[in-house]
């Protein structure tokens, strides 16, 4: 038992003595220099026989995203916060990189994808550039033209789910309503609202925000009505009148579900957005991709689509930020 114990603990001293395996920061860093220098000599020996023009702004766009990787990395020997955030970014950020990679040898070096309907991250990256103004201004009137919708719809929505999950003869009422109107996609409405609409901008507003009452009022309405009756009968008991007993007992309560509305409804206002724009709308996103399409400017077009995908994830992202801060309380319960 005692020669045991003593290689036990020659064991663990020689653990403490032999030096430290290669830490995850520094794999995951090292994977992503990697990634990106293999982008890069990929590139350079691809766009050899391309325009320069064409593949000046990505070269240098590749070169910069390299320096910067280099130059930040001592910053995470001092900060463990940077450390940690970049330990969990690399590997995304370097298999983001190699799918450049490969996006790039399928169309400009083995010419598999037809052009000009598949055009090279080079020429995506030019057009984003050059028609930078354009798509700032496209990009700034579909956040208008969204927001106004958005909010809208989540008005109306709040307020009659509210109606129907807490009053019966409304519920009666209007969940026949519900159920016929809400399943019609908002983007059938389209010839109606063209003809009834003053303009296309309000036309594309309303349209967006019928997209957005639908789920936005199922799903309050549902948490309303499921509220606990043992919360209400506490609330009742304390002397709660009824608009203490609906937003301070069953709102609360219901939250999880409106949040659930409202990230549904965002979603389906992305697309009612996109297709009302290509359609009614003089500016925005979806128009900008029809008017790029018209003359066969694929690039600008995809261009476009990395524009939505940034813009709507941002919008994603902080509103499951304002979820996490106001079902705080609900720490560790919610797992969407």
């Amino acid at each position: 038992m005692q020669n045991s114990a003593e290689e036990d603990v020659d064991l663990a001293r020689s653990r403490q003595i032999a030096p430290p395996p290669v830490s995850k920061h520094l794999q995951s860093l090292l994977t992503f220099f990697g990634a990106v220098a293999i982008t890069l000599v990929v590139h350079l020996l691809i766009s050899k026989n391309e325009p320069s023009a064409e593949t000046r702004y990505y070269t240098i766009f590749l070169c910069t995203v390299l320096a910067i990787a280099v130059f930040t990395a001592p910053a995470q020997l001092f900060s463990s916060a940077v450390r940690r955030w970049r330990q969990n970014v690399h590997p995304i950020l370097a298999a983001g990189t190699l799918l450049l990679c490969l996006w790039e040898i399928i169309t400009t070096g083995l010419r598999l994808l037809p052009l000009p309907y598949f055009p090279s991250p080079a020429k995506v990256l030019q057009s984003l550039i050059s028609d930078y103004k354009l798509l700032f201004d496209s990009t700034w009137h579909s956040f208008v033209l969204l927001l106004c919708g958005y909010a809208l719809g989540v008005l109306a929505g709040l307020f009659s789910g509210l109606c129907i999950g807490w009053s019966r003869q409304i519920r009666y009422w209007g969940m026949p309503v519900l159920k016929i109107v809400g399943p019609i996609p908002a983007t059938a409405w389209i010839p109606l609202a063209m003809v009834l609409s003053p303009s296309g901008t309000f036309s594309a507003m309303a349209l967006i925000a019928l997209a957005v009452w639908f789920p936005v009022t199922m799903l309050t309405s549902s948490g309303i009505s499921n509220t606990r009756a043992s919360y209400l009968d506490v609330a009742r008991t304390l002397g709660a009148g009824r608009g203490y007993l609906i937003f301070r007992v069953a709102v609360p309560a219901a939250l999880p579900n409106i949040f659930i509305g409202l990230f549904m409804g965002l979603g389906a206002s992305f697309l009612t957005l996109v297709v009302a724009e290509s359609i009614g709308v003089k500016s925005g996103l979806g128009w900008y991709v029809s008017w790029a399409q018209g003359w066969a400017e694929y690039g600008k077009v995809f261009a476009a689509l990395i524009i939505m995908a940034a813009f709507f994830s941002s919008i994603m992202t902080l509103l499951f930020k304002v979820r996490d801060r106001v079902l705080v309380w609900q720490k560790g319960v919610i797992k969407w």
